[in-house]
């Protein structure tokens, strides 16, 4: 059983950046890692993960300006937020599954976060 906390949400203002953090609680060894996304109509979309053996995947819209890292013994996944638009306005949710790709399609999430907003203005 794992538990995920997401912080480091808030308001910035175009071109700007934020640092959200995932800390998990409970065993973490083999899961991927990841984050997803929700803007206000919108479905959940894929933003980035990173695998137990530290490959990491981004979606295209956010492919150079995001990084996702692994820290704390693997238990804490952050992504840092650069060049922020206000598309990328949205509930951030941490994640963890057994496969990146199917976690990619929404698919084989074993656990959720409860989110945190991003609220980029221009």
């Amino acid at each position: 059983q794992l538990q995920l906390v997401e912080s480091g949400g808030g308001v910035v203002q175009a071109g700007g950046s934020l640092r959200l953090s995932c800390s998990a609680s409970g065993y973490v060894e083999g899961y991927v890692m990841a984050w997803f996304r929700q803007a206000p109509g919108k479905e959940r979309e894929f933003v980035a993960a990173n695998t137990w053996g530290g490959l990491t995947f981004y979606a295209d819209s956010v492919k150079g300006r995001f990084t996702i890292s692994r820290g704390g013994a693997e238990s804490t996944v952050s992504l840092q937020m650069n060049g922020l638009k206000t598309e990328d306005t949205a509930v951030y949710y941490c994640a963890a599954g057994a496969h990146y790709s199917s976690m990619r399609a929404l698919s084989g999430i074993d656990y959720w976060g409860r989110g945190t907003q991003v609220t980029v203005f221009s």
